[in-house]
This record gives structure tokens, sequence and C-alpha cells, in this order.
């Protein structure tokens, strides 16, 4: 079935899912209060979590499976895109594409020290970024997670002042709520997205009784799929999909996959003050994991420890990369699922991107464009069939102040 049918058939669910009702009254709480160190750090993150050392927990030996060599060419040459201004500490959290012609990026903008703004979302149509209006949601708080394949068939996830999760669902021309199971309900919440080519979702999350992966199937029927066997107490981050199929979760002592009918636990990474924030499995013997550790104790400000890891399923490996303080936002593979590149933020060099490309033996630098301001890159997406490559998306400041505004480059 091609990818235009697919979209229609897709299209024709949304229509039937937006008529539907959307009832689930919730309860509000008060949100949790954070001191100004934790802010910060989940500002310049753009993750939910706060996690300079490299605390590694599990790290002996290396991989029993090296990363299949390959060379990605010549190092690429990253542009800054003009991007809509947002309101005063403004940022964009993820990013993802469907192609050359359409993209989302999405955030916050608004925030004021420990109190959240409002959610923020921006949309490429092939020439230029634009804001999409968002007043129609009704809530406060921040988009933290996007996904999509093609003009209708795209998904947000939001975090409002309560603490509870918002699905969105892109119409072709705005984002719409829409319901799932366990909305509202205390202790169900929802981390990350991924979308496949048949126009199912897949989300990462918890559920009170431990369940940690949400399924939307291409028909519009929800299905939280069973808690792995562990029983896990970790909550994952994110939620990765590789080009056989297979279904990965990933975050701080948990990485998983579900093969369609059953789970597959490998050893995981155990950080004391760590973020996960991506993971690209290319076998069950070989896999990348990318993210920060504040590592014990330290001074007030002190900066992170990145995070780049090599795993062979039972151990976790420390590799040395361009840079070790800072923070690694997100890694990608090439259509093979192999390794490609990783995004972050230098410590040491903060006004330009430091974008980390596999060369078939080592992950070496590639720069992004000197700008006047701080660069904090959070999330990093493939452009489907472009030449183009790469969206990257992030903020222009290290603290929720009135300088940050969203930065885009490509």
């Amino acid at each position: 079935m091609s990818r235009s049918s697919r979209c229609d058939r897709i299209e024709a669910f949304a229509r039937i899912a937006f008529s539907g009702g959307l009832g689930h009254r919730v309860a509000p709480h008060p949100p949790k209060r954070e001191g100004n160190l934790v802010r910060r750090r989940r500002f310049i993150s753009g993750l939910v979590g706060a996690g300079a050392g490299l605390g590694l927990a599990s790290v002996t030996g290396g991989p029993a499976a090296a990363a299949v060599a390959r060379d990605t060419g010549t190092p690429r040459t990253w542009q800054a895109v003009p991007t809509p201004a947002g309101t005063a500490a403004a940022q964009l959290r993820d990013v993802a594409a469907a192609g050359d012609g359409l993209a989302w990026g999405v955030g916050e903008e608004g925030r004021s020290g420990g109190t959240l703004g409002s959610p923020l979302a921006l949309v490429w149509d092939g020439t230029a970024w634009a804001r999409t209006a968002l007043g129609h949601l009704g809530f406060r708080g921040y988009l933290h997670s996007v996904a999509g394949t093609c003009a209708r068939s795209a998904w947000a996830i939001g975090t409002d002042t309560a603490g509870l999760t918002h699905v969105l669902t892109w119409d072709g021309g705005t984002w719409r709520e829409t319901d799932f199971p366990g909305r509202g309900q205390s202790g169900t919440l929802l981390t990350g997205v991924a979308v496949d080519p048949g126009g199912g979702a897949w989300f990462s999350g918890r559920t009170p009784d431990g369940r940690l992966l949400l399924h939307r199937d291409g028909g519009g029927t929800w299905t939280w799929l069973p808690a792995p066997p562990s029983a896990t107490a970790a909550t994952p981050s994110g939620v990765q999909l590789t080009p056989a199929g297979d279904v990965w979760l990933h975050g701080v002592g948990i990485v998983a996959r579900w093969n369609g009918s059953a789970w597959t636990e490998l050893a995981a990474y155990q950080g004391i003050r760590a973020s996960i924030t991506g993971l690209l499995p290319v076998a069950d013997d070989d896999l990348w994991l990318v993210g920060y550790d504040y590592g014990v104790g330290g001074p007030i400000g002190k900066p992170p420890g990145v995070l780049l890891l090599h795993g062979d399923g039972s151990t976790w490996q420390g590799v040395t990369g361009p840079f070790g303080v800072g923070m690694l936002n997100g890694i990608v593979g090439d259509a093979q699922g192999r390794p490609d590149r990783i995004a972050g933020w230098d410590f040491w060099d903060q006004t330009r991107a430091h974008y980390l490309r596999w060369d078939g033996a080592a992950w070496v630098s590639e720069r992004g464009p000197v700008a006047t301001t701080p660069v904090v890159m959070n999330a990093l997406a493939t452009v489907p069939g472009s030449a183009d490559g790469y969206w990257a998306v992030g903020t222009t400041s290290t603290s929720a102040s009135s300088a940050a505004q969203p930065r885009i480059e490509r």
C-alpha cells in the first residue's frame, strides 16, 4: 500500500476518533515544587526528568559485536534556519519529519522560573517554519515528544501543570487532543512516541500496575502491552522503532525490546543522577545509549558529563567522544538502522551545536554554525528521502530566561 493511500485511510479513522467523546473528568492537583538548579537542568535538557562526571554503574569489557563499520562520508555543513519567535523563555524539545516538505517541532514558551508556560508547536511546509495555534487545547504546560510519517499520521505528547499527560493528533492543519486508555488517571503517564509506516503509534510510559508500552493500531484500537517480566520499577524515557519492526523502550534502569509477542530485557544503565535521551539498537548485542549524568556531589551549577555508551546486551562500556562535559540529546541511525548522528551540547563551546558523526570506527565532531547566543540542541531527527538529511531543534539559552528563543538547524 502506498504512503498516500495509508494517509487517506488514517485520515478517515482520525475523523472518527475526533467525533468521539473525550469525557474523562480530571481532578486537578498542585504541581510539584522544584528548586532553581533542577529547573535550570530541566530547561537546558528539554526533558521531563533531571538527572561533571560519568558515573557508569555497569561498565565492564566491550561489546561482543562491534558496531557495523560504515563511513558516513564528508561532514555535513549545518545551517541555522529562521524560526518564528516565541514568548520569552521558549524552547523546542523534540522534532520529527515526514519528508522534505513536512516536519513538526514541539516545546514550550513563556515559562517563568518554576512556573510552566504554554505549549509551543511549529510546522515546516517545505519552505518555512510557522507557528501552529494551540489555544484551543486549553491547558498550560509543554509538549515534549512528537513523531509522524505523513500529513495525517502524526502524534505529540504534552504534560500540563498538574503533571497529567495530553495526547495530540495532527489533522493536516492543526493539533487536536485525543483520548487514550488511562487518560487523567493518577499514576498513568506517557513519555515518548514513535510512529510506524502503517500508521500505528507506540507510546512509552507507565501505568499504576507497571505496564510500560501503549499501542494504537491503524484502525484506532488502543492496547497497553503486558508488563515486562521483571516488573521493573523504572519508567522509560522514550520509545524507538527499528527498520525490522521491533519496538524498544529505553531509560535509566530499563532497556527492553518488544518483538510483537514477547519482551526481551537487556542490562540497563543505572545512573545516580542521569538522564537517557536516546537509544540506537543496531542488534541485541550492539546498542548505543546517549544522555548525560551529573554524577555524585559537586557545587551548585555543576555541568553534567556526557553519556555515550556501547552495549553488548549484558554490559555497557563508556565510549570516549569528542567532548566529555555537556549533554547528548538524541541519536539517529541510517535507513538500515546503523549508527549515524548524535546531537550534543558542549559545555566548553556553547555558541555552536556539537554533533557527533559515526565515521565507521569512531564518533567524530561535526559542528553547527557559530551564534551570538548559547546553542542548546534538544533533539535530532532524520528527514526521509531528503538530501538535506536532518533537523535539530533546541533553544538559545541555558536557562528559562527572557533571552531563550527556539533554535533550529538543518
